[in-house]
């Protein structure tokens, strides 16, 4: 078994193409220095093969969530499957603490599946006949624990998850969130050092998710897991990420933290995902600082590194009075407070008062 490298990152994807058709691997590499990899892909398309991934390179530092998104069709859930070698890439390198995963024996990687990787998917795959505790339990058994250890392990990780009391139900008993939150303690019962998730929420209602957003927040708080998580959603993406990638046609085209996704977009494509989020909620006071400082500042409202536009302005506004406001004839009908004008501009959507 190889030592884990603490220096090394978490994953390290390096050039990575997944190509499907016939033949794949020898088109590929003798289409290798052809040209660019846009142009490349062009030659695979003429050869009736399809591009899923394109020379995919990051790396997800160790406890770092890092989401990957993109239209449908864009490769994220294939690349993701790459990556934990569900499917076998066509070429390129996957290291996981150091260790390349694509050169890994099949026992290895069942080991690998039983004790370092999570892995949570958008369907539940939950066994009818088995209890909520024995769903959980079920990769411990697959370990070789025993009962009682396989129902301890089981109950503490329903506990995290928000599901106490709800041990002995069977999946039919619960609610589509309770389901995937059975999920999610499933691929948690191991404690996997490195966690994927495709589209775990996808399929549930928009009040459930937000919810289950919050707890898996709060989770990641707690254990600081090394996660890739797969969305299409980019409010999901600034509100969960760390740092996000950008896909499309298979490509990565951008990589970086929420701020630089929405105020450095890298194209029109990625503008347009980003067109319709506040800045301010994204977006800190370092952002549009003054290079230099003014001599005379009299009002201070506190401002500090991290916080948020949204919440800089709210704080702005409290240091003045409240201004009248008047109807169509002229007549004043009422008085409003600017940090009131401020406040309802500010949406509270669970991601706290600073950019970090």
């Amino acid at each position: 078994m190889t030592e884990k490298n603490s220096t090394a990152p978490a994953i390290a994807v390096e050039d990575l193409w997944q190509v499907f058709g016939e033949n794949a691997a020898s088109v590929l590499r003798d289409a290798r220095g052809t040209g660019d990899d846009h142009a490349l892909a062009e030659t695979l398309k003429g050869k009736n093969l399809i591009p899923a991934v394109r020379a995919a390179n990051f790396e997800v530092k160790s406890g770092e969530l890092f989401v990957i998104m993109g239209l449908s069709g864009s490769g994220k859930s294939t690349l993701i499957r790459c990556i934990s070698r569900l499917i076998e890439p066509t070429a390129g390198s996957v290291h996981i603490d150091g260790e390349d995963i694509l050169k890994a024996s099949e026992k290895r990687l069942i080991d690998l599946r039983r004790n370092k990787l999570g892995m949570v998917f958008q369907h539940f795959g939950l066994f009818p006949h088995m209890t909520v505790a024995d769903n959980v339990g079920f990769p411990l058994k697959m370990q070789g624990a025993g009962k009682a250890e396989r129902r301890k392990r089981a109950f503490e990780v329903l506990d995290l998850v928000g599901l106490t009391g709800r041990e002995d139900a069977y999946p039919r008993n619960l609610s589509g969130g309770q389901r995937q939150r059975v999920g999610i303690a499933r691929s948690l019962a191991v404690n996997p050092d490195i966690w994927f998730l495709d589209e775990p929420f996808s399929a549930l209602d928009p009040l459930i998710r937000r919810q289950l957003q919050d707890e898996f927040l709060n989770i990641q708080a707690t254990l600081k897991k090394s996660i890739v998580f797969i969305t299409h959603d980019i409010q999901e993406a600034l509100k969960l990420a760390d740092r996000i990638a950008i896909m499309r046609d298979g490509e990565v085209v951008q990589i970086g933290t929420p701020e630089d996704i929405v105020l450095r977009p890298v194209d029109d494509y990625v503008r347009e995902f980003t067109r319709d989020v506040p800045k301010g909620r994204h977006a800190c006071v370092e952002s549009v600082m003054l290079d230099q400082v003014p001599e005379a500042m009299p009002d201070d409202p506190k401002l500090r590194v991290g916080m948020t536009l949204s919440t800089a302005l709210e704080k702005c506004m409290d240091l003045y009075e409240p201004v009248p406001v008047w109807d169509a004839a002229g007549n004043m009908v009422g008085a409003v407070h600017p940090a009131e004008l401020a406040a309802a501009l500010h949406v509270d959507d669970g991601t706290g008062t600073d950019c970090e």
